[in-house]
């Protein structure tokens, strides 16, 4: 047997030994893990990740834009910014989750050719919901490490302007007679309200996470602390006005506890704590990032552009009704596979989808609120359901850079009952 044939069976070995369950039982999906920090040839790094500025759906500035035209120009700026040969890219990976999929991987299609990637590259979507853009740099991350190609790109992109959140056909009447599917067919936020009753999380502390959101999105956008992120794009609206989105539409400066207070509860009029306000935006918006091993980064002079090493990826299921608490699970089993402790983490970039589920977990993981969201999440800046993984990346490893942290954490919660995690590593 040859050197190259024993390296493929030890590296699908250490997938499968890394296949594991969490301390609470939960099952775990491995699709990538790395047990040392230890710069190698074979460390997974993350090249250039950029994303636009989020819009808000149906009134903001995306509102009238495909997903292919919110994702050229990132494309375009990745080579650009890289001077990447394009011709060496083998494939592309975009999380998309409300388009038809035929649509969505034919827009992605077109967004590479007229980014200016050859052909030869191909192009898939991935729909993990809410994670389908940390799940799309997951899949990259596992074809490049077992050998399949040497770089892919890896982003996300949501149009919730053009792609209605609804329902096609029947329920599965089976499953709406069983005790734990029928959680699969629950509103997101009836799940967020199961929460925040299951686990005691007050309409005030929701209110306070919401308003905390608001206000640490406003500062970082304020001082710039998203400008090294963030690709302006310009594009021409239906009625023919040319206009370029910069900004993250989403944030509320000047949010008070007292303005959120006097919103009425949007999925459960009586007694229920979730509302507009502590809930996340829906949203238009697009990220991408390059993916390969450190080696061929290396030979391509691409060292400087490297922002990250990804040491670890887990996905996990848990309860459908509670959906909201995924993260609580998903972290702990990202960090163990990685080879650190909480502890160890300087940073955690968790979405929130609504505030009563990011501080469930927040408060179950111990986590102190000083390196959670430190420049705002979702209720702030919007959630575009498959890029928000993407732009969460992007944002973690901006900030990494600007603190000089070492490890930060990628997670969120996802419809129909699951969390996801990943662990990166600042590149010095």
């Amino acid at each position: 047997m040859d050197h190259k044939a024993k390296s493929r069976i030890a590296i699908l070995g250490g997938h499968l030994a890394a296949a594991a369950e969490t301390p609470s039982g939960y099952a775990v999906e491995s699709v990538f893990a790395a047990g040392s920090s230890a710069k190698s040839g074979d460390d997974i790094v993350i090249v250039a990740p950029f994303r636009t500025a989020v819009g808000k759906a149906k009134r903001g500035g995306f509102k009238d834009a495909s997903i292919d035209k919110m994702l050229i120009p990132v494309l375009k700026h990745i080579l650009k910014t890289t001077k990447l040969d394009p011709s060496l890219i083998s494939d592309i990976v975009v999380g998309s989750v409300l388009p038809r999929s035929s649509q969505a991987a034919t827009e992605v299609r077109v967004a590479g050719l007229l980014a200016g990637i050859p052909e030869t590259a191909s192009c898939m979507t991935v729909n993990r919901q809410c994670s389908s853009g940390l799940q799309a740099m997951a899949n990259v991350a596992a074809a490049v490490r077992s050998g399949m190609y040497e770089i892919g790109i890896a982003g996300g992109v949501e149009s919730m302007s053009l792609n209605p959140m609804a329902w096609d056909g029947d329920l599965n009447q089976d499953a709406v007679k069983h005790d734990t599917a029928k959680g699969c067919y629950m509103t997101m936020g009836e799940t967020s309200e199961n929460v925040a009753e299951r686990y005691g999380i007050p309409r005030k502390e929701q209110d306070e996470f919401a308003v905390l959101s608001h206000q640490r999105a406003a500062a970082a956008q304020k001082s710039g602390r998203f400008d090294a992120e963030i690709v302006p794009v310009t594009y021409t609206l239906e009625d023919g006005k040319e206009v370029t989105i910069s900004k993250d539409e989403g944030i509320r400066v000047g949010t008070t506890y007292a303005d959120l207070a006097k919103l009425k509860p949007a999925f459960r009029p009586e007694g229920g704590t979730t509302t507009a306000g502590n809930s996340s935006q829906l949203s238009d918006g697009a990220a991408a990032m390059l993916v390969m091993k450190r080696s061929t980064a290396e030979r391509l002079n691409l060292q400087p552009h490297v922002m990250g090493v990804l040491r670890s990826f887990s996905s996990v299921g848990v309860e459908p009704a509670i959906m909201g608490v995924g993260p609580a699970v998903a972290i702990p089993a990202a960090v163990k596979q990685a080879g650190i402790s909480l502890g160890d983490v300087d940073l955690f970039e968790i979405n929130e989808a609504f505030a009563s589920q990011a501080t469930y977990c927040v408060k179950k993981l111990g986590l102190s609120g000083d390196k959670v969201n430190v420049n705002g999440g979702a209720i702030a800046l919007g959630h575009p359901l498959g890029c928000t993984g993407a732009r969460q990346v992007s944002t973690l490893l901006n900030e990494m850079k600007k603190r000089g942290s070492r490890f930060g954490v990628v997670s969120m919660c996802i419809g129909s009952g699951m969390g996801a995690a990943a662990v990166f590593e600042r590149e010095n």
